[in-house]
């Protein structure tokens, strides 16, 4: 099993994010770029991050029509992305383009991540934009048809892991909403530590603000990885 820390460099600051990755490049499992640096440095800052050797998972949250995301896809696979994201309500026919694009790509080992419900969401959010479903309910059949178009796993809430292994049990699950303590969510409504996530069946942790905000990175890091190896999780 690998080291399933996985530490959201969430700023503009490409040096600034560098810097933090470097620091944590022996410590970590891999390293996510999301929105706001692509944004500020553009989709090289997935190369930029690749090149210190640890995996990196750009978190893009794709969700347009299959023959633009496909084309998005295999241009991040050409920059180092070892995972992207899509939205998995984008549909079937979307996420198996996004499957397409990153082996047009040529990238060696690649692999789309669904979203299913965002961690910021809870029933009432689903309620408010018309679906009836349960979380629950809803992340399962996003499982279910992420795992048919070829998806390698899924972004889910810790607490839908058991869900997502009920009904997809070969996906990755990939959760954020990880905080050391609960009472600690930020803008997530559905979250848990590290340990529960792990327990739960999670197989790699998005972990944001509980490393980057500490005063002591490397250490904060290194006693959640610490935590991990002593519960027997990798």
């Amino acid at each position: 099993m690998v080291n399933p820390v996985l530490v959201a460099l969430d700023t503009p600051e490409l040096d600034e994010a560098r810097r933090l990755a470097e620091d944590l490049v022996s410590v970590v499992g891999g390293f996510k770029v999301g929105l706001e640096m692509i944004m500020a440095n553009g989709p090289s800052a997935v190369s930029d991050i690749a090149l210190l050797g640890l995996p990196v998972f750009a978190d893009v949250k794709l969700h347009d029509i299959p023959n633009t995301v496909e084309k998005a896809a295999s241009q991040l696979a050409r920059r180092g992305a070892r995972w992207i994201t899509v939205h998995a309500s984008g549909g079937g026919k979307m996420i198996s383009a996004a499957v397409a694009g990153l082996e047009h790509g040529g990238a060696a080992h690649t692999g789309v991540l669904a979203v299913t419900v965002l961690t910021s969401l809870d029933q009432s959010d689903l309620v408010a934009i018309g679906v009836e479903r349960s979380v629950e309910e809803q992340v399962a059949e996003l499982a279910h048809l992420a795992g048919e178009q070829g998806a390698e796993g899924v972004i889910c809430s810790p607490r839908e892991v058991g869900v997502v292994k009920s009904h997809a049990s070969k996906l990755l699950a990939v959760t954020p909403g990880v905080r050391l303590d609960e009472g600690d969510s930020h803008d997530q409504k559905r979250v848990t530590t590290p340990v529960a996530a792990m327990e739960a069946g999670a197989d790699l942790l998005v972990i944001g603000r509980p490393i980057t905000a500490s005063e002591a990175p490397a250490e904060s890091a290194g006693r959640i990885v610490e935590s991990l190896r002593l519960g027997g999780h990798f």
